[in-house]
């Protein structure tokens, strides 16, 4: 299994990521190029996210565990430099240190279900 610590820079840069999509749902403020290029993209995103979770519309899914699955789908589908088990356990981990006790849960279960399709 793959953990990465709270030093690697991959991490510090996903954190930095969620962040930034997290906090864009609230203020208009300029972000990283990176994040940038994740937000041009939020349609489809939010397009895999919503067959993946049907049960939960995206205006009610948390905005923290919307940021984290926004970036691993991105990760995931566009970006794809990393296997997907690296994605989806890193999103889960950083949905432990973001989320509240049902982000992890629902973070690993969309995502298992976007990369089975």
């Amino acid at each position: 299994m793959y953990h990465e610590t709270s030093l690697d820079p991959r991490h510090k840069r996903r954190q930095r990521q969620i962040q930034d999509l997290f906090s864009i749902e609230f203020h208009k403020q300029p972000v990283s190029v990176d994040v940038e290029e994740i937000l041009k993209q939020k349609e489809s995103l939010d397009k895999k996210i919503r067959e993946a979770a049907p049960d939960y519309p995206i205006e009610k899914i948390n905005k923290i565990d919307l940021a984290i699955l926004r970036l691993a789908v991105y990760e995931l589908l566009i970006v794809k430099k990393e296997p997907p088990n690296v994605i989806i356990d890193e999103s889960v981990e950083l949905a432990k240190e973001f989320g509240n006790d049902t982000s992890p849960a629902f973070v690993n279960g969309v995502l298992g279900h976007i990369i089975k399709k």
